[in-house]
């Protein structure tokens, strides 16, 4: 374990606040990463009625107080056990994996990976590596699906310290918080396209039909306009190859 190796190390006091310092920025690191992006989440679905000065501040509040009280039931006697069924069904595992598959699937497929490249262009300003298309349309997906299969086929009850195994309620309670993020996506789906008008293919036509806003539509018509015109082939071209890694 890693604060067994800290000991062994010369001046193990300088390590040890080292790593554990390592430890707290880490862990506030990844919660500005996941506060933020639930945040963005909540705004964009705010109706704009709703809009008043320090909105996104009062959203934070409330999304910090709501996690304060949650996390409180893990620091209790019993609060391991608490924070193993959240760490196991929920914060990992088939879970990530589930919405990892979606996410490339819906970039690469119904938005379109040639699309989604146009607008990675127009945002960094030069065209990302052609293989990154291959990665959300094939390479991505199929790993996690072959992962996700794997975890399925050799499921394993949750114990603690292999020692305690937990209720039946408990696994079920596991269950229904990797089914609440689970099923967000096919029943996001299904509500659309049931409450769409038209036939099958017509409404989903019009639900993967990509939305432009005014400032989307005026920054790459000015990204239009800044770009230098080419005429046969005389003009000069730049080609930087930039190696990207996808996980």
């Amino acid at each position: 374990p890693a604060p067994k190796a800290v000991t062994l190390m010369p001046f193990p006091q300088v390590w040890a606040a080292l790593f554990f310092i390592m430890l707290l920025f880490l862990g506030l690191s990844s919660q500005f990463v996941g506060v933020e992006g639930f945040v963005t989440g909540i705004l964009d679905l705010l109706p704009h009625t709703w809009w008043c000065r320090y909105q996104r501040e009062m959203v934070v509040a409330a999304v910090i107080m709501v996690s304060f009280i949650i996390d409180l039931s893990m620091v209790t006697q019993g609060g391991m056990f608490i924070f193993q069924i959240f760490d196991y069904y929920s914060a990992s595992g088939m879970t990530l994996l589930w919405q990892a598959f979606w996410e490339c699937v819906v970039v690469a497929w119904v938005y379109g990976g040639d699309r989604y490249m146009d607008d990675l262009t127009v945002m960094l300003g030069y065209r990302p590596w052609a293989m990154m298309r291959w990665c959300w349309a094939f390479i991505t997906p199929l790993i996690c699906a072959g992962i996700f299969t794997f975890h399925l086929v050799h499921y394993q009850p949750l114990t603690y310290n292999k020692v305690y195994t937990y209720p039946w309620w408990g696994e079920a309670l596991g269950w229904s918080l990797a089914i609440s993020s689970m099923l967000c996506v096919p029943t996001t789906v299904l509500y659309k396209l049931t409450h769409a008008r038209g036939s099958l293919t017509k409404r989903w036509q019009e639900l993967t039909r990509p939305v432009w806003s005014g400032h989307h539509l005026l920054y790459r018509s000015a990204d239009e306009t800044k770009r230098p015109a080419c005429t046969g082939g005389s003009a000069l071209e730049e080609k930087v190859v930039i190696y990207e890694s996808v996980m």
